[in-house]
């Protein structure tokens, strides 16, 4: 994935970005590189991780990273710091989904995902927090999901992790505010990522068939968000939800 010429919407800026070896995290990390920041790409996903970051070039750095493990969090801050001296911006991108209703859900696929999707956001701002807090501002973009808006049967667990996302978005909000820093969330719909291929063709098939706007998002369409909140145009917006969904929650 090779960056195209940006306009400089991030110049001198550091970035992490969480889930960055494939799919949306690494759309938003190639846009964030075009676009003039330092981007630190963090997954478990060694090989696609370390290929991103070789194919997008010295602003890129890949590190191997566990968002629900806090001394993995506290080693990799203090590895950007060492570097770049500075945090600007968190994309909490990393993510887990697995199928499950009320009756069946197996506690270890419940745990996972909290583990993840739940525990790795709240690790995350916890650890830029300090940093952005020196630098007197900062922004903080979490991705949730339309799941995180209204109940989906069959995602119990990925939809209540997602619902705590959007709860703890606003929460942090309102206590970082004071320090400047700026805490968003994104919900995508459905966006052809390799998450999204794992669904049964039957599935796929019918999430397509709620989309207005009748295709798939696009890894990109989610960046874009992304760049719009980590970059200075966003700066007097704070604890707000941005769907990029086609249309599927009218």
């Amino acid at each position: 994935m090779s960056t195209s010429h940006g306009t400089g919407r991030l110049e001198g800026k550091v970035a992490i970005v969480t889930g960055a070896a494939s799919g949306m995290g690494a759309a938003e990390a190639a846009l964030f590189v075009a676009e003039g920041a330092h981007v630190v790409l963090s997954d478990v996903n060694d090989e696609a991780g370390m290929a991103l970051a070789e194919d997008l070039g010295p602003n890129a750095a890949y590190v191997h990273h566990d968002v629900a493990d806090e001394a993995s969090w506290n080693k990799l801050i203090g590895l950007v710091d060492s570097t770049h001296g500075r945090v600007d911006i968190l994309v909490n991108n990393a993510g887990l989904s697995r199928t499950g209703t009320l009756a069946d859900l197996s506690l270890d696929d419940f745990d996972a995902m909290v583990r993840v999707n739940q525990r790795g956001v709240l690790l995350g701002m916890r650890a830029v927090s300090p940093a952005m807090r020196r630098a007197g501002r900062g922004s903080i973009i979490n991705i949730a999901s339309g799941a995180a808006l209204r109940g989906v049967p069959g995602l119990l667990a990925y939809t209540g992790t997602k619902f705590a996302v959007r709860g703890m978005t606003q929460v942090a909000a309102l206590e970082l505010a004071p320090d400047q820093i700026r805490v968003n969330v994104i919900h995508p719909g459905a966006i052809d990522t390799p998450m999204h291929r794992e669904n049964t063709p039957e599935r796929q098939t019918e999430l397509l068939a709620l989309m207005p706007l009748k295709r798939l998002g696009d890894p990109r369409d989610v960046a874009e968000m992304a760049l719009f909140l980590a970059s200075d145009a966003s700066s007097y917006v704070t604890g707000a939800d941005f769907l990029v969904d086609g249309g599927a929650m009218l």
